[in-house]
Formats: structure tokens, C-alpha cells, sequence
């Protein structure tokens, strides 16, 4: 059986209703049938195509489906977005247990010549399976072993529960090496669709990647001459692919998929063992985060007085305002940058 998680949670609501959404989307479909659609689920995917679009990217309806602050472990398709899904040309998506919804909208409306982009795919040996560190608080488990099941039954159940052990880790876009690799793609793909202005999207895309390569230059400079090399977190962990990255050690409350909201009293006791034994001056949470958890451990911890709490962004719940007002893939990743060197100096 599946672990209680945010990233089980997605679609289940309109498994019923794709049918009569992608007929009545068969029926009115002219308007802009001569413009590109491309969809993409979350910010990252959405800003990497806008910086390979360039100054075409006027002249493609390009769509970012989270933009509401709600994050990708929970939200909600609405029936506009299944129908989006289905007229597409293009959609770029996460792959793994938050957003199954979308192959669901995918095989119930296929569409010829359509390219679907599934980023842990795309990575390939570089996805990470989700793990559970020392102190973290593993997830609940649904499961119990019924004694009345019979052995044909038990066998079976074992079977299932062993498969389903494995949780991919999504957060694939907080490495900038992942990023490299997904702009890349993202480009090849474009290129294919759009042949005409193939090597546009193909110099914006090497300009671009050029960029993401210099910060990743600065984080390994930054992260080699830190004084600390283990950061610590009182919240969810989405930030696995940055930390492995660079060699950093992580302890945190919960992984990064995890519906949990209460921390244990033993999960908060280590952490603020933690944070005295190997003297760190900060402790992290999340955007949205509340914060309850991380000032639990520092009230738990001998060191308090000095350390602080920090917020990273994990780009899970970026707004379309936030979008208006400047915010870029990279300028956030920058911005992490300088949180995580009060961290680790």
C-alpha cells in the first residue's frame, strides 16, 4: 500500500470526467489553432521555455498551470486545465506521483505529433529515490498485515507494497546541473516543433545554459571554502539534488514529499542536538512554511540565542504576481545562494 504523502494525493477527481472534457475540447477548438501551445505544470519548466522562446515568446501560447501558490504535491486540476492539456502542442511536466493526473489527461486525449516533455524521464540515472536520513521523521504507513488474508493473498500484497517502496524524489529542477540538462531538451524539442525558428531557440537555449553553468560555478566555489558543509531543516527536505550537487550533508524534519505537519518530540530533540554539536548558526524552512517546527528545535537547542532561522525558496509555489513583479529561475536559485552562504560561513 502507498505512504500518506503529498505526491499521492493529485488526481483521482477527474479520472471520470477527461472523456466528455476532451470531446467537448475536440469541438471548439479554432481560434489560435495557428500558434504554438506549449503547457507547462510548474515555474521552473515555464521559465526555462520563456528564456528558449526569447522573442518569439509572444507568439506562442505558452501556459504555467501552478501559478496560484498552490504547490505541486497538492494541487488540484481544474477541468480548463485538462482541456489545456488536451489542445496542447506541446506540455512540459514533472513526471512522478504529484502530477499523474496529467498522463491520465495525456492518454485519454492523444493528439498526433504532440511532444510531451516528462522531466524525471528526461534525467533518467540522475533521479533520485527519496530517503530517509538519520533523524528524519519517516511517513506513516497505511498498511497492515491482516492475518486472515490468505497466503496467496499475503504474497501478493508483499509484492505490491515492495514495488511501491520506492519513491522518486521531484524536486529535480533545484539542480543546476539537472537544469543544464532539462533546458536542453526543452530546446531539441522546440527546435523539432518548430523548425523555422530552430536555431533561435537553439542559441537562446546555449546562451541560457551558459548563465546556469556560471552559478553553478559560484555555488561549487562558494560551498568548497565554506567553514560548514551540513545544513539543517525544519520543515519538508525538497532540496536533496542541490545538497548532493556539492557534497553537502542534510539533516531535516521531514522528506520532501511528506504531508507531515507535526514534528515527533524525538525528531525535534535530534535536530536540536544537531544543531549544538556541530555549532550551526542557522536553521531552514521552506517558502510558505510556518515556521513552527524550526523555532521548536531552536527553543530545544542551547544554541538558540545565536542561530536564525532562514527561508529558501524551493520554487514549488511561485505566483503569477510573483512572476509579474521580476522573479526568474535564476534569480531565485542566486537568491538561495546567498541564504545558503549564511548557513555555512
Amino acid at each position: 500500500m502507498k505512504k500518506i504523502s503529498f505526491c499521492g494525493l493529485a488526481f483521482a477527481l477527474f479520472a471520470a470526467t477527461l472523456s466528455s472534457l476532451v470531446a467537448c475540447n475536440n469541438v471548439e477548438k479554432k481560434p489560435e489553432q495557428s500558434k504554438l501551445s506549449i503547457v507547462t505544470t510548474i515555474y521552473p519548466e515555464y521559465a526555462w521555455t520563456k528564456e528558449i522562446l526569447g522573442s518569439r515568446a509572444d507568439s506562442v501560447n505558452l501556459t504555467l498551470l501552478m501559478k496560484n501558490g498552490v504547490d505541486l504535491h497538492s494541487y488540484k486540476p481544474t477541468a480548463q486545465d485538462i482541456a489545456k492539456i488536451a489542445s496542447a502542442d506541446m506540455v512540459v511536466y514533472v513526471g512522478g506521483e504529484s502530477d499523474e493526473w496529467i498522463k491520465d489527461a495525456l492518454e485519454a486525449s492523444p493528439k498526433k505529433g504532440r511532444s510531451e516533455i516528462n522531466l524525471l524521464e528526461a534525467l533518467g540515472d540522475r533521479v533520485k529515490a527519496e530517503e530517509v536520513v538519520e533523524g528524519m521523521q519517516a511517513e506513516h504507513e497505511e498498511h497492515e498485515h491482516h492475518e486472515h488474508h490468505d497466503e496467496h493473498a499475503e504474497e501478493h500484497h508483499h509484492h505490491h507494497d515492495h514495488e511501491e517502496e520506492v519513491e522518486n524524489d521531484e524536486h529535480v529542477w533545484l539542480s543546476l546541473k539537472n537544469a543544464e540538462i532539462l533546458v536542453q531538451k526543452i530546446a531539441t524539442e522546440l527546435a523539432k516543433k518548430d523548425s523555422a525558428h530552430a536555431k533561435l531557440y537553439t542559441e537562446n537555449a546555449k546562451d541560457y545554459i551558459a548563465k546556469i553553468q556560471s552559478l553553478d560555478a559560484e555555488y561549487r566555489t562558494t560551498i568548497d571554502s565554506a567553514a560548514r558543509k551540513t545544513v539543517l531543516f525544519g520543515d519538508r527536505f525538497p532540496f536533496r539534488y542541490l545538497v548532493d550537487d556539492y557534497g553537502l550533508k542534510y539533516y531535516a524534519a521531514f522528506v520532501g514529499c511528506s504531508a507531515e505537519s507535526e514534528a515527533s518530540f524525538e525528531t525535534i530533540a535530534f535536530l536540536a542536538g544537531k544543531m549544538d554539536s556541530l555549532s550551526l548558526p542557522a536553521i531552514f524552512t521552506i517558502e510558505k512554511g510556518n515556521q513552527k517546527i524550526a523555532r521548536a528545535i531552536l527553543e530545544a537547542s542551547k544554541s538558540s540565542k545565536a542561530a536564525q532561522v532562514l527561508t529558501i525558496n524551493s520554487m514549488q509555489s511561485v505566483t503569477e504576481q510573483q512572476i509579474a513583479e521580476g522573479f526568474s529561475y535564476l534569480s531565485i536559485m542566486e537568491s538561495n545562494l546567498e541564504v545558503l552562504k549564511q548557513a555555512i560561513k
